[in-house]
């Protein structure tokens, strides 16, 4: 049996950190949901009715929407407005971020973020993600094509300093 968990545990834990970060934007919060994750796969009586992977990802979204919903958390993103003036080290690490693609998306509001994550870094289908996220599929079409929108001035931005070097 601890085999079987280790084995679990390593084929999936990168997996469920990247959705976890992608909702939190916080490592160690990821992490900590994942582990949280592991431990409620372990007491729980799970069967095999379907992808393990899949019901994992479900496990960590849902854990990681209480965590956006938690106290804490509200409490840790007013102590950080009130508290964290911009330094330069910090308007360095804010360029550097707005330069990749995931720190786009991370800044898609939440109902598109999740179609888009889901779809293109999960590699599910439409139907899988309106599954995961109990929206109907047109919904989650909708929420890919406008969250698609959203992200193609960043990005187009991105390519164009790629193509002038």
């Amino acid at each position: 049996m601890n085999s079987e968990i280790e084995q679990i545990v390593d084929e999936y834990s990168t997996h469920l950190l990247r959705i976890a970060y992608f909702y939190t934007k916080n490592r160690y919060a990821a992490e900590d949901i994942v582990q949280d994750v592991f431990i409620k796969f372990i007491q729980s009586n799970y069967s095999e009715r379907g992808q393990l992977r899949a019901y994992l990802a479900k496990m960590t979204v849902n854990r990681s929407k209480d965590y956006l919903k938690s106290w804490a958390y509200r409490k840790m993103q007013f102590e950080s407005k009130w508290w964290m003036k911009t330094t330069d080290r910090d308007h360095i690490v804010q360029q550097e971020e707005r330069s990749n693609i995931g720190a786009a998306i991370l800044k898609l509001p939440l109902k598109y973020r999740e179609p888009i994550i889901l779809y293109y870094y999960e590699e599910m289908s439409v139907i899988q993600v309106a599954h995961i996220l109990q929206i109907n599929e047109n919904t989650v079409k909708t929420r890919l094509k406008r969250g698609r929108e959203q992200l193609r001035p960043v990005l187009e931005e991105e390519w164009e300093v790629l193509r002038h070097e």
